[in-house]
This record gives structure tokens, C-alpha cells and sequence, in this order.
């Protein structure tokens, strides 16, 4: 049965809606990727693969992941807003969710904002990706096949932070700071599976500076194992060495998933000479105190084993439409004592960027990888481009045309 209501009576509820806003995103970025070796099994001989043809999507061999999102705001009045963003991350070429089928594996939070900067709690980025990851090739114009050999220092935000609370300060003459501490929530255990992140930014006319900190206990499985489709403690979330009738999995770093923790540090500075914009980073992963219940832990490793990453990269800005990008990656890894000489990962990326309007552009990306050394499987280093399949062999060559629309 429905009443009548004098207009009077409506009118604070449509001052409040008016003061509220949703807004509806995304992007779906898609494309034709090929890779001149690809392995395809692994035999008491050797491994076995290919040339591989494949259509990608953008979340693993393109510039960004396919995605939809919901983000609003109301405003409480005094300057202080609720705030909040719903993510959900799927991939174009077959329809699928991404983030391990998670609705809203890419962000889910909802928080307050003043003038005294923001507080939000849900599914949320790392500082490492607020402050450091922008400066790096990768998300500006090279998206995952130009990221940090599998993504090691977790620039292209490839692992979320779930059950986490952020505070984001306010920008204060070009600088910027945020901290995040995520509960493991394990009874009786404090300390189990907790996360925290700290990083600081600043910005000053042509310079931009980013720097993050990443410690996560028992990472394997509250860092690499956050998503609904990782197994418990006892699987390796991290990868694996693959079988006679499938490929490897993250050979780069797979074999430390027993670390106790992972403690990430990273630094990136930029600066612009008109059109042009040049960039440098370094960052350390370090998986400490291996041999811990944290994971499996088959080859038997113990100490820790780390990563030095260096990065050099370069933007022209051509045209207002036309963007070329270049960048070169060194990776050193340093096996834990006694136990191998470790790996190195040698990338060059090239990629070219057309806007055909604001929100449609073209892209070609052009990627090589060189390996060599011994790499955490304890054999001798195949190159494995970052969302791609291992090569077979120490080098690799992957290359991408896509197409991308924002909304």
C-alpha cells in the first residue's frame, strides 16, 4: 500500500542524495601476443616447447588488466567525505574473472577522507605499488611483459593486501606519505600472516621521487596466497617446478616459498626535459629465514635469498597522441649461502602508444629476455618473461599488438 508524502518532508532526503555520487569505470585492454618459445612439458631430457600464438588480455601480456569498478563518495560536511571502491578484474579474451575468480579481486575498501588526509580498510595496494611502482616503464606505457622478472617486487600490483587498514596523508608541498598493516587475524598468534607497508612520494615541478617498504610473515601464504583459487601453507602459491606434461611456473623465485618473511624495498626518481621523461629504479626482495612452515620448502633451502633490481627507462611524448617508451632491467639474484651461485635476468622493452581519441589507443610492445646462472628451481636459469610461459632456453622474445578502451 503506498502513502503520499507532502514534498516538504522529501526535501532533506534529495539534499543528501545530491551530496553522494557512483561512479561506473573501466577498461578493457585486449590483444594478439606472440612468444618465440614457450615451454610445453618438461622430460628426463630436457624441456619441450614452441612458438606460441595466443590472444591476452591486458592484465597478463598487455599494458593494463581488464576491469570494471564502482567508486564513490559522500560528503559528511566540515570537509570530511565516506569514500569507497569496488574493483573487479576479469579477462577479455574469454570472459573469465581474474584475481583467482575473485568478484572484486582488485580493490575492495571503503574509508573516510578530510583534510587531514584519507583512512581506508578492505583489499587495498601496498606502498610499494602507490609510490614506487608509477615511476617504473611498466605501468606508464609497458604494461606486464616489461615488469621486474615475475613481477618480483610486486610493481605491477600482481598480489593485493587483503584485511587491511591505510592512512594516506594529504599532499604537503609536493610531499606525500601512507602507511598499511593488514591483521592476519590467527588465534593466538599475532604475528602470523600480518602485513605491513610504508612508502613517501614527492613531486616538484619536472622531479618525481617514490620510495616503498613491503614485510610480510609467512608471505606464501599472506601475500602470494590471497587470492580464492591458492592453496593452504603446505602448496607453493609462489609456482612450481610444472611435470613431464606441463610447464614451470615462476622458476625466477617459486623455489623460496618456505620464507618465514618477505621484505620488500624499493626506490624510483623521474625527470622531464620537455617531452621526454627519464627514470631510474632499484629495489631489493629479500625471502628471509627459508626453511620456516611457512611453505613447501623441497630443495631443502635454509638462510635467505634475495634480488637486486635495477631499472633505466625513458618516455617521449612524440605528439599529444603518439607516445614511445624504452626501457632496460637488470636482475641479480643471490642464492642463499652454500646452496647455488643464483640467476640473472637481463630485459630490454621497447612499445609505441597511439590514441586514436581520449579514451581508445593502439599499442605495440616489443620484449626480450636474457637468463643465465642457476635460478630458485636449483637448475640452470631458463628466461621466463613476466606473465608469459617460461622459455626453454636462456633467451626469449615476446611481442604484442592491443587494443585498449577506458570508460
Amino acid at each position: 500500500m503506498f502513502k503520499l508524502v507532502p514534498a516538504a518532508l522529501l526535501l532533506p532526503c534529495l539534499s543528501a542524495y545530491a551530496q553522494s555520487s557512483v561512479t561506473l569505470y573501466g577498461i578493457v585492454d585486449v590483444g594478439i601476443n606472440y612468444l618465440n618459445n614457450a615451454q610445453t612439458a618438461r622430460t628426463a631430457t630436457g624441456f619441450r616447447g614452441g612458438k606460441q600464438w595466443s590472444v591476452m588480455d591486458g592484465g597478463t601480456g598487455g599494458i593494463q588488466g581488464s576491469r570494471w569498478g564502482l567508486k564513490g563518495s559522500e560528503d559528511l560536511g566540515g570537509g570530511l567525505k565516506t569514500i569507497f571502491v569496488l574493483e573487479s578484474g576479469f579477462n577479455a579474451n574469454n570472459g573469465t574473472m581474474a584475481q583467482g575468480g575473485a568478484l572484486f579481486g582488485r580493490q575492495a575498501w571503503v574509508g573516510m577522507s578530510s583534510n587531514y588526509g584519507k583512512v581506508t580498510v578492505g583489499r587495498q595496494y601496498d606502498e610499494v605499488v602507490d609510490f614506487y611502482a608509477p615511476l617504473l616503464a611498466a605501468p606508464q606505457w609497458g604494461g606486464y611483459m616489461v615488469e621486474h622478472p615475475s613481477d618480483l617486487d610486486n610493481a605491477s600490483n600482481t598480489r593485493r593486501i587483503n584485511n587491511s587498514m591505510k592512512y594516506t596523508s594529504p599532499t604537503m608541498a609536493g610531499f606525500t606519505f601512507a602507511g598499511l598493516y593488514s591483521l592476519g587475524g590467527v588465534a593466538g598468534s599475532f604475528g602470523t600472516n600480518r602485513v605491513w607497508s610504508v612508502g613517501a612520494g614527492y613531486t616538484n615541478g619536472p622531479l618525481s621521487i617514490g620510495a616503498g617498504y613491503l614485510n610480510a610473515h609467512n608471505p606464501n601464504t599472506s601475500f602470494y596466497g590471497t587470492n580464492p583459487n591458492a592453496g593452504p601453507a603446505t602448496s607453493n602459491n609462489l609456482g612450481g617446478l610444472g611435470s613431464v606434461t606441463s610447464p614451470e611456473s615462476n622458476p625466477v623465485y617459486a623455489g623460496y616459498a618456505s620464507a618465514n618473511s618477505l621484505q620488500i624495498a624499493a626506490i624510483a626518481a623521474a625527470y622531464a626535459l620537455g617531452s621526454t621523461t627519464f627514470g631510474v629504479a632499484y629495489s631489493n626482495t629479500r625471502f628471509q629465514d627459508l626453511g620456516s612452515l611457512s611453505g613447501p620448502n623441497p630443495l631443502r633451502y635454509s638462510g635467505t635469498a634475495y634480488f637486486h633490481n635495477i631499472e633505466a627507462n625513458a618516455k617521449w611524448q612524440v605528439t599529444p597522441t603518439f607516445l614511445l617508451g624504452a626501457a632496460f632491467d637488470y636482475t641479480k639474484g643471490i642464492a642463499p649461502t652454500g646452496q647455488h651461485d643464483g640467476a640473472k635476468y637481463e630485459l630490454a622493452s621497447l612499445g609505441a602508444d597511439y590514441f586514436l581519441s581520449k579514451r581508445t589507443d593502439i599499442y605495440a610492445l616489443a620484449v626480450y629476455e636474457h637468463a643465465s646462472g642457476t635460478d630458485s628451481f636449483n637448475q640452470p636459469a631458463v628466461a621466463a618473461i613476466t606473465g608469459m610461459t617460461p622459455s626453454t632456453t636462456t633467451n626469449q622474445v615476446a611481442v604484442r599488438l592491443g587494443i585498449r578502451h577506458k570508460f
